[in-house]
């Protein structure tokens, strides 16, 4: 974890550098022991890179390394403590360019106080530097640190989905399995069924080698897709739950999640009834143990009466697993790549990032090698093809990859695959600890970029300028998905949600072993196991009867801990609380009873992060304006919470505040004062007399990401001007919707007349003022009930949407045409309509605005970058007209039809959507 102590080491150094030090050096005793402190910390970051290599199989280096990490932890508590007195009794300063260090140092008895421990501080890391002595380490004076600097080398649970990234697609080796899995699976099972049996296909083979990549490749089989009515697609994991399995084959199945219950009886009852008669495939990915398949999912298909050729495909590590599910044999091994195949992949992962083909293609003999010792593992190549993508295409470069002494060592524990550690070893000082970090992250749950780069800027593994700590993190982010160190969940857009491969997270998980406990899979005994050492990191996920044998108290003894992050529910008695916890920077407990544990919340003087996500907590401390510190707070789905304390509104460091809960419907006034948010989900438009919460966005002028609620609410379209929404120029994400008038079913609540047409009127006047800046990337609109869309979404719009690159309509119950200035937008990638009933007609001037335009000849080809449409429960959807002389849509690669009348597709469609590859169409009449 040297990795981490290089980031930590460089964060107390910038916290340190920001003192004004002609200031200082006035206090009596004090600056010389800073700078005593300033230059121990130099000398000591040139061991850091060497200590980090060895610290992972040298177990005396790791013991100095913890010693060092200690200190330097128990340093940011004294930045930290600093910083707390002085907001505390200090004047109001801005949140990013306070200096508390220095205003302690004003202060005498503070000055004093720091002094001393400061000065104790400065002989334990004289005490450290001695014994470095012992460890020979090579003192790396040219290393140049390279924490802010994310590409610098730069030329210029992995929960599963069915979605494939066909990038990951090489050989003909996978077209021939796909071809003979599919035959077995659509075939072999006919003959074969009998009394309701279900034939069970095993894929079998170690972590890495691409079973899930086939397994998908299966799913979105063309003649899979004919043959099954319902496809269903389980990642089950070693972690797996009983009820929350059931849930999700319900939900993938199509069933209703809202109204299934939380019994095992009630969810197996509506998995029986969604599935009943239907032909089935299920494929179930990386199972550990066959019980998810005996004890929780046979019973209710074979009750289901499943229809004949019904089948399950698994994936699984064992041949065990396989016999427990009693697969059909032989059982489909699968092998390594062949190595052409491997430096196929290899290339799709390397160029690019300012390396084309022809230069990787002579470097194909060191290439090869490299393959060799990666095994020809799938997961092995992706991982060193991220990491020669951010080498120069040289020779040198990939000589160095090569012949690398990672490759060489001995006894390595089985956690550590060699192309990881050759990767992990590549990254920047500061991105270690956050691939660390995400490590985590329990592979159950959904945790989003900007959740996640939060936790890593209350670590203090981001740091830099108040504006730009979200963009480094940002970085950061990409740059792992770079690297293939996480990757992309094709279900969501943007890349918002990752996955980390098994393999991956096992090694992460090995070299964060003495800062972090992890436990994600059901393991028993936990409170022993948890008192064995002292921990930094706290990860836990309980789930159903052995959630029983934990209890809060057995917590107690780990009060250095700086991170938990907990997810199911943890026993609490009366008394329990969070005051042992004093050194915690990020809580995050989902799922849980935290109700007990909110009145001791405002004892974490040090908390930066706090995310309470589906928790039963009714209330927060009234007191929360006294945790001075805190920056982010997430109380999404916490629905028993129906009001704001008035104090939240001093939280004057508050970067992300995440309200959107069904309870809240107001906001303390002085809102507008919280001028350091950057994010702010599930804003409540409300009235109080003349007065509108919409005047509270008025001076926040720093948000990048924007849901506003409620909006039917708003009486006047005077005040959703006073939002200035078009000022906020940092703007990249807005999600617009009215709320009232849903009902329980999630679906719009009409009057017997319909909705009045002034209430229309009403609110697409309020939508007219809340126009976007020409920043904003990403735009949902929700439940709107007007009759025409927002006029800024034309083609006569005054600030286009220029930078506009995804955008999702859903319940446009009473539009009846799509805005004409679509098209228009020079970088929209996804466009989706969902649930438009009043749509019967999209006319040529959904491709063809008006003539006079005049920003038509900004754009030569009608949605140049549209690569994905989709349009989902239009259902008197009839015509749709596009001419075959209209050209449009050039590099369309998915058209996605559900739920619509449409008979026909267009001319101009076949015509000139050339790149299309992918166009599902569900419950519709189209004719093709």
């Amino acid at each position: 974890m040297a990795g981490v102590l290089d980031a930590l080491v460089s964060y107390v150094q910038n916290m340190l550098t920001e003192m004004a030090r002609d200031e200082v050096q006035m206090l009596l005793g004090v600056s010389g022991e800073i700078q005593k402190l300033d230059i121990k910390l130099k000398d000591l970051k040139n061991f850091l890179l060497d200590a980090d290599k060895r610290s992972i199989t040298d177990q005396s280096v790791q013991a100095w390394v913890l010693e060092l990490r200690e200190a330097m932890y128990d340093a940011t508590n004294i930045l930290d403590i600093c910083q707390i007195q002085a907001m505390e009794r200090g004047p109001s300063h801005d949140a990013g360019c306070f200096n508390p260090l220095l205003f302690c140092m004003r202060n005498p008895i503070h000055a004093h106080k720091i002094g001393s421990r400061i000065k104790n501080l400065n002989q334990r890391l004289e005490d450290i530097k001695k014994r470095s002595l012992d460890f020979n380490f090579i003192n790396l004076n040219s290393y140049e640190d390279r924490s802010r600097r994310v590409a610098s080398s730069r030329p210029g649970s992995r929960e599963t989905s069915g979605e494939l990234d066909e990038s990951s697609l090489v050989g003909e080796n996978i077209e021939e399995d796909t071809r003979n899995l599919v035959e077995m699976l659509t075939t072999a099972a006919l003959p074969k069924c009998e009394n309701n049996k279900i034939l069970v296909f095993a894929m079998v083979g170690v972590g890495g080698i691409g079973k899930t990549t086939l397994a998908k490749k299966i799913f979105n089989h063309d003649i899979i897709q004919q043959e099954f009515a319902k496809k269903i697609w389980l990642s089950v994991n070693q972690d797996f739950s009983e009820i929350e399995l059931l849930r999700r084959a319900v939900i993938e199945a199509g069933g209703e999640h809202q109204s299934n219950g939380n019994t095992r009886g009630a969810l197996e009852r509506a998995l029986k009834e969604v599935l009943n008669r239907q032909k089935i495939l299920l494929v179930m990915d990386d199972v550990w143990n066959h019980r998810a398949w005996e004890d929780v999912l046979q019973t209710p298909l074979i009750t289901a009466a499943l229809a004949p050729g019904s089948c399950v495909l698994v994936t699984t590590r064992h041949d065990t697993v396989a016999r427990g599910m009693m697969a059909t044999r032989p059982y489909h091994h699968v092998n390594k790549l062949d190595p052409e195949d491997a430096w196929l992949l290899l290339k799709k992962k390397v160029v690019g990032n300012g390396n084309d083909e022809a230069q990787i293609e002579l470097l194909k003999d060191i290439g090869m090698e490299i393959i060799t010792k990666c095994d020809c593992l799938p997961l092995a190549v992706k991982v060193i093809g991220g990491l020669l993508r951010q080498k120069t295409a040289r020779r040198r470069e990939w000589e160095n990859v090569l012949n690398d002494s990672i490759w060489s060592v001995s006894q390595m524990p089985e956690e550590l695959n060699y192309a990881i550690y050759l990767s992990y070893e590549d990254l920047s000082p500061s991105l270690k600890p956050c691939f660390l970090h995400y490590s985590l992250l329990p592979k159950s749950r959904v945790f989003f970029t900007d959740e996640i780069i939060g936790m890593w800027i209350s670590e203090g593994f981001v740091y830099g300028t108040s504006c730009d700590l979200e963009k480094i993190g940002k970085e950061y982010y990409d740059e792992l998905i770079q690297r293939n160190l996480i990757e992309p969940n094709l279900e969501y857009v943007d890349q918002v949600v990752c996955n980390m491969h098994d393999v991956v997270r096992s090694f992460a998980q090995y070299v964060a072993r003495h800062e972090a406990f992890v436990v994600h899979n059901k393991e028993i005994h936990i409170a022993d196991k948890i008192n064995s050492q002292k921990f930094l990191r706290l990860s836990l996920e309980t789930r159903g009867s052995e959630s029983d044998e934990l209890e809060w108290y057995s917590l107690q003894a780990q009060t250095s801990l700086r991170t938990i992050i907990s997810v199911g529910n943890i026993k609490m008695k009366p008394g329990d609380s969070l005051l042992a916890f004093s050194n915690l920077r990020t809580l995050h407990m989902q799922d849980a009873n935290f109700d007990a544990l909110s009145e001791s919340l405002n004892q974490l003087k040090h908390l930066r992060y706090l995310s309470i996500k589906g928790t039963n907590t009714s209330r927060l401390p009234e007191n929360i304006g006294k945790m001075k510190l805190l920056q982010y707070i997430i109380l999404y789905g916490c629905n028993s919470l129906v009001k704001l304390p008035n104090s939240i509104v001093t939280l004057k460091h508050l970067r992300f505040l995440n309200i959107h809960i069904k309870g809240i419907s107001s906001i303390p006034k002085g809102f507008h004062r919280l001028t350091n948010l950057r994010s702010l989900y599930g804003f409540p438009a409300h009235m109080d007399g003349d007065w509108c919460s919409l005047e509270e966005l008025g001076p926040l002028s720093q948000l990048t990401r924007l849901r506003i609620s409620g909006l039917e609410n708003v009486s006047s379209s005077s005040f959703a001007t006073k939002a200035r929404i078009g000022e906020k120029v940092r703007l990249s994400y807005l999600f617009l919707e009215c709320t009232s008038r849903i009902g329980h079913d999630g679906q719009l609540v009409k009057d017997e007349e319909g909705i009045p047409e002034e209430q229309q009127r009403q609110i697409e006047e309020v939508f007219n003022e809340l126009h976007p800046p020409s920043s904003l990337e990403n735009l949902v609109i929700r439940w709107y009930f007007g009759q025409r869309l927002p006029r800024w979404m034309m083609s006569t719009a005054i600030v286009p949407l220029g930078s506009l690159r995804v955008l999702m309509m859903d319940d446009l119950v009473s539009c009846s045409e799509l805005p004409n200035g679509l098209c228009q937008l020079p970088c929209l990638e996804l466009l989706q309509i969902v649930c438009a009933p009043a749509i019967k007609r999209i006319g040529p001037e959904f491709l063809q605005p008006n003539h006079h335009c005049h920003h038509h000849s900004q754009v030569g080809v009608p949605f140049p970058r549209l690569s994905k449409l989709k349009f989902n429960d239009l259902v008197d959807w009839e015509e749709w007209e596009w001419e075959e002389q209209v050209k449009a849509m050039p590099i369309l690669e998915e058209l996605i039809l559900k739920k619509c009348k449409l008979r026909h597709v267009p001319p101009g469609l076949a015509f000139h959507a050339m790149a299309l590859h992918s166009m599902p169409i569900l419950h519709s009449m189209l004719w093709l």
